[in-house]
This record gives structure tokens, C-alpha cells and sequence, in this order.
């Protein structure tokens, strides 16, 4: 599989490393992209990270605008100009950067989260509250979709 699924629960080892979970690395590995790109979510208290699926969607946003345009700069510096290439060791670990765990509020775990072209990293309580409130919030898209789809057959 080539899309990133599923989440994992994994703690910082005293030296601040966490293994990125192997299905995960996998994915990266078939990317080609060496290491980890890892950015603030603009969206919520978590971290985007991935590899060259991710660089290239952020990459097609941002030229989506016009050269030396206001969003075309507001978006290379909220999301190129936050961005960290974290290198991974031999056993799959990385070590977040203290401005990206002070972001995230993560301390001692962190919950990796699929999202297919990319996954998120977050702190697993603060993971915990936001599924809650995205299984809410899809059960009534579901409804919604559901009604619409409904109301064409009528």
C-alpha cells in the first residue's frame, strides 16, 4: 500500500527519539524521499509529515497563484518556511525539534495518524479529543450525504 493508515501510540526514549511506525516507513521508502519533511498543521494542534506525495501537493497549492503574489508568499512561508527535513537512524527513529514538539504540545508520546498522502503527529490526548469530535462530525456528512443522495432520487 502506498498511502499512510491507521494510527500508533509510541513513546520518546530518553534521548527524545520515536520510532515512526514500520507501515509507515514502508510507505516512505516506496516515496523515495530521504528523511522526513515535517511542518505545523495549518488546520490543528498536530504536525503534517511525509515525503514527496506531501512536498508535492504543497508544491501544486502554491503554484496554484500567480508569481510573487501575496498567497503564493503567504503560503511558501506558512508552509516551505516551516518546514524541517528530519533525518531517520537505522532503526526508523527521528527526533522532533523542540519548536515542533512545543507546537503540538507533545512531552513524552506521540500518536502517528494516516491521512493517506501524508500523516500527522499529535499528542495523544489531544488526538484522542479531535477523533472524537471528526467521528462526530463524519457521522453527520454521512447524514447529510446521505439525505442529498435521497432527495436526486425523488
Amino acid at each position: 500500500m502506498d498511502r499512510f493508515v491507521s494510527n500508533f501510540t509510541n513513546r520518546l526514549d530518553a534521548k527524545g527519539r520515536v520510532s515512526i511506525p514500520a507501515s509507515f516507513r514502508a510507505v516512505l521508502a516506496r516515496d523515495g524521499y530521504e528523511g522526513l519533511c515535517v511542518l505545523p498543521s495549518l488546520d490543528s494542534q498536530a504536525l503534517d509529515a511525509g515525503g514527496n506525495a506531501l512536498l508535492s501537493e504543497i508544491n501544486q497549492l502554491i503554484e496554484s497563484y500567480p508569481p510573487y503574489s501575496e498567497e503564493r508568499d503567504t503560503l511558501s512561508s506558512a508552509l516551505l518556511g516551516t518546514s524541517e527535513v528530519l533525518k531517520t537512524d537505522a532503526e526508523g527513529r527521528i527526533i522532533l525539534t523542540e519548536s515542533l514538539k512545543s507546537f503540538a504540545g507533545i512531552r513524552d508520546q506521540v500518536t502517528f495518524v494516516g491521512h493517506g498522502h501524508k500523516f500527522q503527529i499529535w499528542e495523544p490526548e489531544t488526538f484522542r479529543v479531535h477523533l472524537d469530535a471528526a467521528r462526530a462530525k463524519a457521522r453527520d456528512l454521512r447524514r447529510t450525504a446521505g439525505a442529498k443522495g435521497k432527495e436526486t432520487l425523488q
